[in-house]
């Protein structure tokens, strides 16, 4: 098989042109640097990616938290995590770096807080029973 893939592991972008078996690479060419071997071998076999989205937050000064995984996970467990984390909700306060779940399907990746979500502020007038 055959397959064009573009470096991202440095700022050169090369376009690596790539013969694979199921298992194995047999040649790569159109690299500048050897940074990008590396890297077609896992984005040939097990393409992994850094998940970024948002979590639900109850009493906080926002409705919403953005959080990412710890670190780069299986393509294939991209739509799993987000079924699971559309049913993730955390109390406020929320700092950053807060770990929301936890070795997330067993891939040694926890989804983190990128954000700090305070508790929401009480409106000035509620002690006047106007609410």
């Amino acid at each position: 098989m055959k397959k064009e893939i573009i470096c991202i592991v440095c700022p050169m972008g090369c376009h690596l042109n790539v013969e694979y078996t199921q298992k194995t690479v047999q040649s790569i060419s159109g690299n500048r640097c050897k940074l990008g071997l590396e890297y077609v071998e896992k984005e040939s076999f097990n393409p992994e990616r850094t998940l970024t989205t948002t979590v639900k937050v109850t009493n906080g000064h926002l409705p919403l938290v953005s959080v990412r995984t710890s670190k780069p996970i299986s393509k294939k467990l991209i739509f799993k995590a987000m079924a699971l984390l559309s049913n993730v909700e955390v109390e406020a306060p929320i700092l950053i770096g807060d770990k929301i779940v936890e070795n997330l399907f067993d891939t040694n990746a926890n989804i983190i807080a990128t954000k700090n979500i305070f508790f929401k502020k009480k409106k000035q007038y509620e002690h006047a029973n106007l609410v």
